[in-house]
């Protein structure tokens, strides 16, 4: 009988962003990393449902420059927003 064990398997959610232009961007969010544009971006903590992300974590989290509101979608990176869905 053969089995298959989940373990040592790293688990991420892939998300389809759009800019207000409508152009498509990728998403992963990968245990506390999140990839977007080609760059890869450190969790530096989370306020109220709010997440925040940034390659190097500011003193204060608000500050990063990658928010991200999972129940919403809603990320807001260097100022722009875009409107996000889980695949």
């Amino acid at each position: 009988m053969a089995g298959l064990s989940a373990c040592g398997r790293e688990e991420y959610t892939t998300w389809s962003c759009r800019d207000t232009g409508g152009q498509k961007h990728v998403m992963v969010l990968k245990q506390a990393q999140m990839s977007f544009e080609n760059q890869q971006f450190n969790f530096c903590g989370s306020l109220g449902t709010k997440s925040y992300f940034d390659q190097k974590c500011p003193p204060q989290a608000q500050d990063s420059s990658k928010v991200f509101t999972p129940s919403s979608g809603d990320l807001i990176s260097n100022g722009t927003r875009f409107q996000c869905n889980a695949l």
